[in-house]
């Protein structure tokens, strides 16, 4: 073998700076990890390797990096991440109690333990049991403006 072929060793530098460019906006380690790669052809291509083993060479680290080193990244990176769901997510599972009655025809209203009144209807079919002021409930979900929940058997009994 010769040595490096010039043209494939600049090409090999473009494409890690501009995937290297292209994680900076992004952020997701998925650039990072091509770019990488294409750092594995370069050094291929700068050992006097022909294009296509650089190329196999490239593709092969970066599909490894892709597979193996990104997913643990990511986690190592949000091992630290506010474990405390907010906004709506947050108010999912939360408990309350009914503030205002639920009737057949219209929906209630429930206090919750952040102390947030939302409008409320029951999960399912709240034909066969409307809850009375006060009754323990849980939110299932939130749709719109309005928390669905359903009745907190736990605290019932």
């Amino acid at each position: 073998m010769s040595g490096p072929d010039w043209i494939q060793t600049i090409v090999w530098i473009g494409l890690v700076l501009i995937l290297g460019v292209v994680e900076i906006f992004t952020l997701d380690f998925i650039f990072i990890m091509l770019a990488a790669g294409a750092a594995g052809g370069l050094v291929a291509a700068l050992l006097g390797a022909p294009w296509w083993l650089s190329a196999l060479v490239a593709a092969a680290l970066a599909l490894l990096l892709l597979l193996l080193v990104r997913p643990r990244l990511l986690h190592a990176l949000n091992r630290g991440a506010d474990p405390h769901r907010t906004g709506i997510d947050g108010l999912v599972g939360l408990s309350g109690t009914v503030a205002v009655a639920f009737t057949s025809s219209s929906p209630g209203q429930v206090r919750l333990a952040n102390g947030e009144t939302w409008s409320a209807r029951l999960a399912g079919d709240p034909s066969d049991r409307l809850p009375a002021l006060g009754t323990p409930v849980v939110v299932e979900s939130i749709e719109g403006s309005t928390a669905v929940v359903r009745i907190n058997q736990k605290d019932v009994s």
